[in-house]
């Protein structure tokens, strides 16, 4: 998680929401990524999904079985359901997301039981430094927006 951490990092000091993701297969990152929506001026951009297709692309393989996503943020509906379709075994997630997480927080797509695959889900790992790096993201942006009121 420290390393997806490092992602959301990134992605704050460009300007998008700090979150950070990676998918990793048998102890190896094969795949990091952190938002890139703003700078993509993409809404699917979300780290996640990039992370995703890259580990796809480098496993050639779009089943990724065998893979934990880690992510700095619970998965939003449209995330989740990639990693459903993606195959992935596991997604280990730091802080919840009341607004839009997608396992337990406003609705649970791993959990329903109506979708052929279920990764199994660990949620709160690194909690509290995952959610200061959104809210002092989110501080920092109310507080500039502020000044140019």
């Amino acid at each position: 998680m420290k390393w997806a951490l490092r992602e959301a990092e990134r992605a704050a000091a460009v300007g998008d929401v700090p979150v950070g993701a990676l998918v990793v297969v048998r102890g190896e990152i094969v795949a990091r990524a952190h938002n890139r929506r703003e700078a993509d001026h993409d809404p699917t951009a979300h780290a996640e999904l990039i992370a995703i297709r890259d580990a796809a692309l480098a496993l050639g393989r779009w089943r990724l079985s065998g893979a934990t996503v880690y992510t700095t943020l619970e998965p939003c509906p449209m995330c989740a359901g990639a990693m459903i379709a993606a195959r992935v075994d596991r997604v280990v997630f730091g802080a919840p997301d009341p607004k839009a997480g997608a396992c337990g927080s406003v609705v649970d797509l791993f959990g329903a039981g109506t979708f052929n695959h279920r990764p199994v889900v660990v949620g709160g790992v690194m909690r509290e430094p995952c959610g200061l790096v959104l809210q002092e993201f989110f501080e920092a942006r109310r507080a500039t927006s502020h000044l140019r009121a």
